[in-house]
């Protein structure tokens, strides 16, 4: 039975299984070795666009949206992504401030593809990497959060809540579900708060999509340029 035709059973379905798919294959990324990241991802952002594809008839408001609010936010969530740095902002050292956890004496193993691969093979991975967080995650994580998570928390049969009704409650949680998604907590709670205000004052998800897909091109050029592959 084709994919679309299961996931047409439910309103629910095409909005939160290709997510979850997503997630799941990025929990792969570096299970299997020290190159399996980089395969892993570039696979999941293959598998990403199938599902894109497969979803887009059935989630309607999986529609790109340009204005100059959503190049505003977008800009302005990568300067504060990148911007913001200290004891408390990444869930790493938040989480050993708290007490709840121990540094570890290995350092975190960094997404760099040019510690593994020559030249061809690194830039190829790297322009992937550029590719999928820009086009293929907006999409998913969007209709996920904003879409879906948001109008969920105030109504089980969220398709009857409006894109543009604010609800204090499903605002701020959404928020934090996202935020705490990402190691850069802190960045991603004020994101996701952007991001939703963005669906919020446009009646529309295409908005948010844009945002979300400049934050990250700006990001992943920035981490070219600077190497500062932890953001990864």
């Amino acid at each position: 039975m084709a994919l679309r035709t299961i996931l047409s059973r439910s309103p629910l379905l095409p909005r939160v299984a290709p997510f979850v798919l997503f997630v799941l294959l990025t929990a792969g990324q570096g299970q299997f070795g020290p190159a399996s990241p980089y395969w892993f991802y570039l696979a999941k952002t293959v598998v990403g666009l199938w599902l894109i594809l497969e979803i887009r008839p059935l989630a309607v408001e999986m529609r790109w949206a340009f204005s100059w609010e959503a190049v505003a936010v977008g800009i302005g969530v990568f300067a504060l992504w990148v911007g913001i740095s200290g004891p408390w902002t990444t869930q790493n050292s938040l989480w050993v401030k708290l007490g709840i956890s121990h540094a570890s004496a290995t350092p975190a193993v960094l997404w760099n593809p040019q510690e593994h691969f020559g030249p061809a093979l690194a830039w190829l991975f790297i322009g992937i990497r550029i590719l999928g967080s820009t086009l293929i995650v907006p999409p998913l994580e969007e209709v996920f959060y904003r879409s879906f998570l948001y109008r969920y928390i105030a109504k089980q049969d969220f398709l009857e809540v409006p894109l543009n009704r604010f609800l204090p409650v499903p605002f701020l949680a959404t928020a934090a579900v996202f935020g705490f998604s990402h190691n850069e907590w802190l960045a991603g709670i004020l994101c996701g708060l952007a991001y939703q205000w963005l669906v919020w004052r446009k009646n529309r998800l295409g908005d948010a999509m844009t945002a979300h897909a400049i934050t990250n091109l700006l990001l992943g050029c920035w981490v070219v340029w600077r190497g500062a592959w932890s953001f990864w």
